[in-house]
Parts: C-alpha cells; sequence; structure tokens
C-alpha cells in the first residue's frame, strides 16, 4: 500500500541509487533482544564510568541514545559503549527472525531495475553484513555504511552516511533515494539532497514522516517493489 502512486513513481524514476536504512525497512533488529534491556546495560556502563550521566543514561530505552551521551563520558566511555553497542546488534540479528514483509522483494527488484543498491544505517555496519549474510542478501547489496566509527555525531540525521553512500556508489547524492522508517532518515536526506521515500510501518508514522518532507510515502515495502518492476 502507498499513499500516492504517481510520487514514488516519480522518485525513483530520478534515482540512479536505493539506499535502504537497516533497522524498520529490512531488519526489525531488537525483535527477539529487546532494546530497553539493551539500553539498560549500556546505560551501566556508561554510569559505571561517568555517574554524573546516571539521570539522562536512565531516561531513555534507547540503546542509540545512550551510545549519543557516551562522548559526554570521555572517549574511554565511548569506545565501551560502542564496542558494547555493537556486540549487542550482532547478538541481536541472530534473533531478529525474517526480514520484513517485502524487503527482500524490494532490494531484488532494486538491483535488477539496474540500480545501485545501499544499506545505510545507524547500526553497525557488522551486524548489518552478518543480517544480510544470514538470509542471502549480502550480494543483492553493492555497499553496506554503517555507524560511524566512534562518531555518534555524524549518525543520522547527519547526511555524511548517505554523502559516503552516494561517493561509494559513484552516484551524485541528488540521484539517490533513502528508503526510511524514522524523521531523523528523511532529514538526513533532505541535508544531503537526495530524495526520500518514508516506510511508515507504525501508527502515526505517515503523518511524521510526510511533516518531516518524504518525498513518497508507503506503508509495504511491497509498494517499492512493485514501482521498481
Amino acid at each position: 500500500m502507498l499513499m500516492n502512486a504517481d510520487a514514488l513513481a516519480e522518485v525513483l524514476g530520478a534515482s540512479d541509487a536505493v539506499l535502504f536504512d537497516f533497522d524498520g525497512p529490512i531488519c526489525d533488529v531488537f525483535r527477539g533482544l529487546p532494546a530497553p534491556g539493551v539500553a539498560d546495560e549500556l546505560a551501566a556502563l556508561l554510569i559505571a564510568r561517568v555517574p554524573a550521566l546516571e539521570a539522562r543514561a536512565r531516561a531513555t530505552d534507547d540503546p542509540m541514545e545512550i551510545h549519543r551521551l557516551s562522548p559526554e563520558g570521555g572517549g574511554d566511555a565511548l569506545k565501551v559503549v560502542e564496542t558494547a553497542l555493537t556486540e549487542a546488534e550482532v547478538a541481536a540479528v541472530s534473533l531478529a527472525g525474517l526480514p520484513v514483509d517485502g524487503s527482500v522483494q524490494a532490494l531484488h527488484a532494486a538491483r535488477e531495475s539496474g540500480r545501485r543498491v545501499a544499506v545505510v544505517s545507524n547500526n553497525s555496519g557488522e551486524c548489518v553484513r552478518r543480517y544480510l549474510f544470514l538470509h542471502g542478501l549480502l550480494e543483492v547489496v553493492d555497499e553496506v555504511i554503517g555507524r560511524p566509527h566512534l562518531r555518534p555525531d555524524l549518525m543520522k540525521p547527519s547526511p555524511h552516511p548517505l554523502l559516503t553512500a552516494a561517493s561509494s556508489l559513484d552516484v551524485a547524492p541528488d540521484r539517490t533515494v533513502l528508503v526510511g522508517d524514522s524523521v531523523t532518515d528523511i532529514e538526513a536526506a533532505r541535508a544531503a539532497q537526495a530524495r526520500s521515500i518514508g516506510f511508515a510501518n507504525k501508527p502515526g508514522k505517515r503523518a511524521s514522516l510526510t511533516e518531516a518532507g518524504a518525498d513518497a510515502v508507503v506503508l509495504d515495502m511491497r509498494s517499492i517493489a512493485s514501482a521498481l518492476t
């Protein structure tokens, strides 16, 4: 299902590369290893080194937010948290189950359409490659651009990962389109002068992704596969 078939066709037609966010459009990363538990473990590691950050670390159940907070504790805290987060992600994707419905078809359709294909994620490149390997998708993807090492400030909504992907694929940023399920994905695409397709996989996301400026919004990844074929 999609909101506007013409908008989706126009966006894809103007793109030479399709960039897929990982957690949401392809994989529910923490399906088998719940994110709040991972966040608690990361928070404990951070607090042990920087007790002054306890209130802020305990205020979120999102592992990524703990990682964004960790540089305030210094380089050692950042390294410890990032290493633990990467290990948790790699463990999590082994328990995450099958890819999101329609995502395999969308990846193959993008590749078979002659476009370059990349996964651009705030998750570690290690966990993305592990998951793609487990599900026979690694060869469908030209590039995996994971979380910048020890630089949470360069994660989306920074345009850095998208610009890195475009450069690696040898495609102009404005000839790429990012498929993402979060407002930060849409913001990153706008900052990189790329197009964006919002994947509204939960109630309320249609409105938030549209308001953020997504060029098209789909409710099912199969819509992207259909538009590409």
